[in-house]
């Protein structure tokens, strides 16, 4: 799961990104509502600690650049959905809050069953594809290749799984759904790629 859509779907810098941010509920994007469950479930955040959250969280199934974060808390801010103050000591961070707008639009978004079409641009499986042009020993090397970067993924995954806290109420459940997900997507690629490596000519 995680891993490698990651690496194919993070967002750009441009207007992919701009659109990235617009749109859903009120203007608000799939990238907006990771801020706004991330600061409903652990509280008001500066841009810079909820980079820190997505990279212990969301970042391995939806990267979001670290220039976003820094975008989209004020966009949402400007839509009512979050509460911005500035420190009036110190750095002055920016700090953001939930309002009850943001939390019904929250709400409203977890309570529709209906999602888009995930998206998964996979080099490996466009070479898989026109394999049959190629030297039939390639497919092999491929496969070989593959199983072992999914192994790599299947095991980081296990371990974080095995490391969740059970103490962690706020954090806890959701992990291990998600980390649930992602061993078992990662199990079947390897099982997939070695079976295809073991038997190329396999139907």
């Amino acid at each position: 799961m995680a891993a490698e859509q990651a690496e194919q779907a993070e967002p750009k810098e441009s207007g992919s990104a701009q659109a990235a941010e617009g749109g859903g509920d009120g203007g608000c994007s799939p990238s907006g509502y990771v801020v706004l469950g991330l600061i409903a479930r652990h509280g008001a955040m500066t841009p810079y600690e909820l980079k820190a959250r997505v990279e212990e969280s969301v970042q391995y199934f939806w990267p979001i650049p670290h220039a976003q974060l820094y975008r989209i808390p004020p966009r949402l801010a400007e839509l009512g959905l979050l509460r911005e103050e500035t420190e009036t000591e110190g750095r002055r961070r920016r700090v953001f809050h939930l309002t009850g707008a943001g939390r019904a639009a929250l709400e409203r978004w977890l309570g529709d069953p209906q999602a888009p079409e995930p998206e998964t641009r996979d080099p490996a499986q466009l070479k898989l594809f026109f394999a049959d042009l190629g030297d039939p020993a390639d497919v092999v090397a491929l496969a070989k290749a593959r199983a072992a970067q999914h192994r790599r993924w299947l095991e980081l995954y296990q371990s974080f799984r095995a490391d969740i806290d059970p103490t962690d109420e706020a954090r806890r459940l959701s992990r291990a759904r998600i980390l649930r997900l992602a061993v078992a997507h990662e199990q079947a690629y390897v099982d997939y790629w070695e079976s295809l490596a073991a038997d190329p000519e396999s139907l």
